[in-house]
């Protein structure tokens, strides 16, 4: 694996593993069940799956749970998070390597991220939104801290570690290909949702 930004040696290193331990709350997979029932409700089943950026698989374990015959893959940097998907997760088909290194040789129905464009360097996100537009055989979901215009963020007293912006804009701008299907807002004091808030986008390629 080639590390080329400091956003991936940040999650492939020690912080990255400490982030694994610290998300271990089972209640989790309860969360993203209700979380995923909700941001995939307009979305046909399907019959395959690619995370970008699955950690240590708690969205995975959850749409196991709602699409129990769909065929899972992913990718995640982190070695320790990989390995907890190893093991718990046996199903999955993944690939232990960066997302900008990531070269599919297969589509998939659905390709999604979930909290993870937040964390790549800004600069290639056009490559990540390239890489999501050509892996997806129909739909691409975007589920990512939100705001209008691109705003860098102090995490955990790091800088140059979270970035928001129109991630979902930005994708459909350069993939008109693809068109927005629907979208929604989900509240940390929801009490059936994870504790966070987060927008999503659900998006499908256009009928050629």
């Amino acid at each position: 694996m080639t590390i080329t930004t400091p956003q991936e040696a940040f999650w492939a290193g020690q912080f990255g593993n400490d982030y694994v331990e610290r998300n271990q709350d089972p209640r989790w997979i309860d969360w993203n069940t209700a979380y995923y029932t909700k941001l995939l409700a307009k979305m046909a089943p399907p019959a395959s799956i690619l995370e970008l950026g699955c950690n240590r698989g708690l969205n995975l374990h959850a749409l196991k749970r709602l699409y129990p015959a769909t065929a899972f893959s992913a990718v995640e940097i982190n070695a320790q998070a990989a390995a907890h998907v190893r093991r718990d997760l046996p199903h999955v088909d993944l690939h232990h390597t960066s997302i900008l290194e990531f070269q599919p040789a297969r589509q998939w129905d659905l390709v999604f991220t979930n909290g993870v464009l937040i964390h790549l360097a800004p600069e290639a996100l056009p490559k990540v939104y390239a890489l999501m537009a050509r892996a997806s055989a129909r739909y691409v979901m975007i589920s990512e801290y939100y705001n209008p215009t691109p705003v860098e963020v102090t995490y955990r007293g790091h800088e140059g570690r979270l970035f928001k912006r129109d991630f979902a804009g930005e994708f459909l701008d350069a993939h008109p290909d693809f068109k927005l299907v629907d979208y929604g807002f989900v509240y940390h004091r929801d009490p059936t949702m994870h504790p966070d808030d987060m927008t999503w986008f659900l998006m499908e390629k256009k009928a050629s």
